[in-house]
């Protein structure tokens, strides 16, 4: 069974950071793409970062390029969102999710939020001003 569990969520003023880690299990993590998406109230939900775990191929929103940075470690089937300089608008419930089903970082599915293997429940980030 796929299984993915997000967590480290927290409040944090602007400028802060936080580093997020989404622990996985119940599939071949090295033949996975993983992504991190967020729904900020009332938005709709939308990709952050994604990372090809086989190439370590990653990929960025243009919104948190240059301030978040997606990682891998294969030993641990884990992977973490470092967030950093983070400001109000990154206020979001992150989720992470996997794809086992299309090859590549980012996809079709990843820009579509619409990842098809796994999602795990969301960890709240909360950016306040």
């Amino acid at each position: 069974e796929v299984q993915l569990q997000a967590s480290g969520g927290g409040l944090v003023h602007t400028g802060g950071s936080l580093t997020l880690s989404c622990a996985t299990s119940g599939f071949d993590f090295a033949d996975a793409v993983i992504g991190w998406f967020r729904r900020a109230p009332g938005k709709d939900l939308e990709g952050v970062s994604c990372i090809s775990i086989i190439d370590g191929i990653t990929h960025y929103a243009a919104s948190v390029k240059g301030r978040f940075t997606i990682s891998a470690d294969a030993a641990k089937k884990m992977v973490y969102l470092q967030m950093n300089g983070l400001k109000p608008e990154d206020t979001a419930v992150y989720y992470c999710a996997v794809e086992l089903d299309e090859v590549g970082c980012p996809s079709i599915n990843w820009y579509g939020t619409m990842y098809s293997s796994g999602w795990g429940q969301g960890t709240l980030v909360t950016v306040s001003s």
